[in-house]
């Protein structure tokens, strides 16, 4: 892992930027003597981690103590998306203008995406563990579909929060059995792009003792920023 470059916030927190191979990444450490629990904080298919949204969260997060990184999975931000990948969104903008069903399609485009992105943040997270200032224990807060595979695969990630909104793929929706962590399923009641029906389905699936619904009002990007808040507490819970 390189650092490529850091800035000390007002808050206190240190921003760095990484590169990891050819992945791209940004870490955010609190001032503390002692080693921090870790937060992977992972957006959602195709945007940058530099999204403004994103960059607000981490930020609050890791002034409540944790150590927070985030990447750019293949196909995001700035790293190069495969000609197969822009068929797939092509053919998704075409059906949702065409008013077509698109369960199919997104299958096919978000299915890889969980594939490539999961093995990438494994590599990341070795990387961030040998850091003096990182801890562990590991939590996991974003992209539901990812986040079920990584909460099925890796036992490192003790606890997770999961944004309902996106299309999760079968195999994911089949893994969701196998998580067993805490979780907190945050879901936005009247998300565009994500039916209702369909989330409430995945969290009854998931096979943890302790999961925790937030559902609210609103569209795709209208989760409330009290739920980082809540957030934060459900991480103090079980990582602290």
């Amino acid at each position: 892992m390189q650092f490529t470059s850091e800035q000390r916030l007002d808050d206190g927190i240190l921003e760095r930027e990484f590169t990891l191979g050819e992945i791209p990444g940004t870490l955010w450490t609190p001032e503390s003597a002692a080693p921090a629990p870790l937060i992977l904080m992972a957006h959602n298919n195709g945007l940058p981690k530099a999204q403004p949204r994103l960059m607000a969260r981490a930020r609050h997060t890791a002034a409540s103590g944790y150590a927070v990184a985030t990447i750019d999975a293949a196909g995001c931000g700035d790293r190069p998306r495969s000609t197969a990948d822009e068929r797939a969104r092509a053919d998704l903008r075409r059906a949702m203008q065409a008013g077509e069903p698109v369960d199919e399609i997104f299958e096919s485009f978000i299915g890889p995406l969980v594939e490539k992105a999961a093995p990438e943040w494994q590599t990341i997270l070795d990387a961030l563990l040998s850091l003096p200032e990182i801890g562990g224990p590991v939590g996991y807060s974003g992209w539901a579909a990812l986040g079920v595979r990584l909460a099925a695969i890796e036992p490192r990630i003790e606890a997770a929060g999961f944004f309902a909104g996106g299309y999760v793929p079968h195999a994911q929706r089949e893994e969701a059995r196998q998580v067993t962590i805490p979780l907190l399923f945050l879901l936005q009641w009247d998300d565009e792009g994500n039916p209702r029906q369909r989330a409430l389905e995945l969290f009854d699936a998931f096979g943890s003792k302790e999961k925790t619904l937030h559902a609210n009002l609103g569209g795709h990007t209208g989760t409330p920023w009290f739920e980082v808040e809540d957030g934060d507490r459900f991480f103090g819970r079980h990582l602290k």
